[in-house]
């Protein structure tokens, strides 16, 4: 994937001239200063370490095919979500409690490069890094480095996920208009679009199948 907003060739243009932003002065105030800070100065790190930080950027880099500037400050976003302790209110039994599993989780991300790559995730090449953490998903339920492949997977894509689909360069690639309230939907129903709404352009194409893309789709 190349940097937002996406070419054509990449999956992008679906909704043309569609902007999130544009539909800032029908939120309140308190919607609107949390969406538009998101477009602002991404927050200082406070939760990880600089060792950490610089193996979860290159991690969410590979799980969301960032490969250049501008990109979503994801790690920033999900490092202020740890420090905030803002979580999903729930882990695996089997698995630490989010912050120290993100602790634990990336330290064996170094450790698996020092082995596969002769030096740590961050500083692998962008294939060796791909095929790392390709033979990691591939483990499903088995233990890597005595944890679950499979709930570090889960960890790290929902976490992943969250952040980046919370921004608004986000939105503006699958046509979300952003908050509903306080001017809500009137249009329920399939296919049925509010004036403000901007009708996909290519309804036919799908985004994971075909050359069109070459993110992550499932697996890496």
């Amino acid at each position: 994937m190349s940097a937002l907003p996406l070419a054509a060739g990449d999956g992008g243009g679906r909704f043309p001239e569609f902007n999130t932003t544009g539909q800032a002065k029908h939120w309140d105030a308190a919607t609107a200063s949390v969406v538009m800070g998101r477009l602002g100065r991404p927050p200082d790190i406070r939760f990880f370490s600089t060792t950490q930080e610089a193996a979860a950027s290159a991690l969410f880099n590979q799980l969301l095919d960032q490969r250049e500037e501008p990109r979503i400050p994801v790690v920033a976003m999900v490092d202020a979500r740890l420090a905030a302790q803002e979580t999903d209110g729930w882990h695996y039994e089997d698995m630490p409690a989010d912050a120290d599993a993100w602790r634990q989780t990336l330290a064996a991300l170094d450790d698996e490069a020092r082995i596969r790559c002769g030096t740590v995730f961050a500083a692998a090449g962008w294939h060796e890094q791909t095929r790392l953490l390709q033979g990691i998903q591939n483990l499903g339920p088995d233990l890597w480095h005595g944890i679950p492949a499979k709930q570090t997977w889960s960890l790290w894509t929902r976490y992943a996920c969250t952040a980046f689909y919370s921004h608004p360069w986000a939105w503006d690639e699958i046509g979300f208009a952003g908050p509903a309230y306080p001017r809500g939907y009137k249009n329920i129903g399939v296919d049925s679009l509010e004036p403000f709404e901007v009708r996909d352009a290519r309804p036919g194409a799908d985004p994971a199948r075909g050359s069109q893309t070459q993110g992550r789709q499932g697996s890496l």
